[in-house]
């Protein structure tokens, strides 16, 4: 049950999520910011951004979570309109480049790595405004970001995420228009905006590899999040293996194959779908040989964020196939579906399998040659404020326990694990209503206090012991909680049950440390 020498251990969060701190000195607005205050409805509970965990001002307390965890690194994400409030280098902010200073160098003197990520979702309004990811020019607004947030930090960073999930922000977000910025357009919006990614993505890469790498010796990917699929019957592997080429393989092919560009398979059938509807060109921009060896072989590592797994199967002559998360159902006639056997979460998107990271680790391996894979992101959400978090902790360890044996069996080279995320946070369209923090945030406290979960008990010992064989910490409080529950009713009087609350929150403190 032990971890290889070497092998890291982290936490995640992105900026908008935690930052608060909307309208601070001259930070300009995002997508999010604009819609949520036109409109504060389309979140779920009709919470914000707006201040969230507060981190702008009490990013000392994140700092010093962390080091309480034992993290070796930290993941967190830069906002773009707080270092260019215009979207645009013509304005940079003092103020925005100086609190991610203070951030990364209190980092580095408690021994936590930062990692950076670009982008998380949070894009310029102004930019938004011009077409977004579906203008090409973005490809050369985010080189000029880049450059501006390496010039600044590269110094220190030494690990990089360009983008985070690029399927969400294409393939998710055009075929499904429920996040914002909330346009829907599945014909041409997923793919243009995947080329468009994948490009601004090589650019920010080789602004690096020219002017930074050499110096700083530093390492810079992208987040990719495919959901593993595998055949529900054997009949349908074929169809499998197509669908993961449709999703992870055209975000991945053009930067991690020899061959480079789109998979061949996805290019062919991408025509003649497109042909069929009547497009007298394909509905997948292609690529130009300038443009496919601007992305071929920008990448240092894998960036792998994994949550959950979905079954293929061919759909019946009478079903229509619908729109999903990936794009591709309609092309290539299937249907994703749950197994019913994996237990399902609060978050209905998310089902538990754990041997789907192993698996989808393999795919990656063997179709880009035993890549070095850093897990940027795993982790369970809940409706539940309950610290006393046991399927937070089984999801954690189950999907830990499915690395080590990608590295011990199957030879992968992964070389560390993230949790999503440190601390509650604001959960995109959930609000605050889904919580995936090892740490509780209230969020009614004017100090946003942070309070460890018993996830947090665990991934602290995983980490001290560089091994998954610990005690299980909700052992004990569950135990305890039995006791208490089958033991106290209403009778009793106000200042015993004030006396119970007390001795309960004594035994948690004692607990956890």
């Amino acid at each position: 049950m032990k971890f290889p020498p070497g092998f890291k251990f982290g936490a995640a969060t992105s900026a908008y999520q935690i930052e608060g701190a909307w309208n601070a000195s001259d930070k300009g607005r995002n997508i999010w910011d604009s819609m949520i205050h036109k409109n504060p409805s389309i979140i779920e509970d009709g919470t914000s951004g707006d201040v969230t965990c507060d981190s702008y001002h009490l990013w000392r307390e994140d700092v010093q979570i962390a080091h309480d965890l034992g993290l070796h690194f930290y993941r967190f994400s830069i906002s773009w309109t707080r270092i260019l409030p215009t979207g645009f280098p013509n304005k940079i902010s003092k103020d925005g480049v100086r609190y991610y200073n203070k951030l990364i160098d209190e980092l580095l003197k408690k021994g936590i790595e930062p990692i950076v990520t670009l982008y998380h979702f949070d894009l310029p309004l102004s930019i938004q405004n011009l077409g977004g990811w579906t203008n090409p020019l973005i490809v050369d607004w985010f080189a000029d970001y880049a450059r501006t947030v390496f010039l600044m930090y590269a110094d220190r960073v030494k690990t990089w995420v360009t983008i985070n999930e690029p399927m969400i922000i294409c393939d998710f977000n055009y075929n499904v228009g429920n996040l914002v910025p909330q346009i829907t357009e599945e014909f041409l919006g997923p793919f243009i905006c995947n080329k468009n990614v994948l490009m601004a993505h090589a650019k920010a890469w080789r602004i690096y590899d020219e002017n930074y790498k050499e110096k700083y010796q530093g390492k810079i990917s992208i987040a990719n999040n495919p959901i593993w699929l595998e055949a529900q019957t054997e009949k349908d592997e074929e169809l499998s293996e197509r669908a993961r080429e449709f999703g992870v393989g055209r975000y991945s092919d053009p930067i991690y194959s020899k061959e480079g560009g789109w998979p061949p398979t996805i290019e062919k059938i991408m025509a003649e779908y497109s042909k069929k509807q009547g497009f007298p060109y394909s509905r997948l921009p292609s690529f130009t040989d300038e443009e496919k060896k601007l992305v071929q072989g920008t990448y240092d590592y894998f960036s792998l964020n994994h949550y959950t797994s979905r079954l293929v199967r061919s759909a019946r002559a009478d079903e229509d196939p619908g729109l999903w998360y990936i794009s591709g159902s309609r092309e290539l006639n299937l249907v994703l579906e749950k197994d019913p056997q994996w237990p399902k979460t609060d978050f209905v998107y998310i089902v538990i399998q754990p041997e789907g990271i192993r698996r989808q680790i393999a795919w990656l391996n063997k179709r880009y040659h035993n890549l070095s894979i850093l897990i940027t992101e795993n982790g369970l959400g809940t409706r539940s404020s309950d610290n006393y978090d046991t399927g937070r902790i089984h999801y954690i360890r189950d999907h830990l326990k499915q690395i080590l044996l990608a590295i011990k069996e199957d030879g992968a080279n992964i070389v560390g694990y993230t949790v999503w995320s440190l601390m509650d946070n604001f959960e995109w369209m959930f609000g605050q209503s889904m919580k995936f923090g090892l740490y509780d945030v209230d969020f009614s406290h004017p100090l946003r206090r942070r309070t460890p979960r018993a996830s947090a008990h665990f991934y602290r010992n995983v980490i001290k012991h560089h091994s998954l064989d610990v005690p299980h910490p909700s052992h004990h409080w569950d135990k305890y909680r039995k006791t208490y529950n089958n033991g106290v009713t209403i009778k009793y009087s106000n200042c015993f049950l004030v006396l119970l609350v007390l001795l309960e929150h004594i035994i948690c403190k004692l607990l956890l440390n």
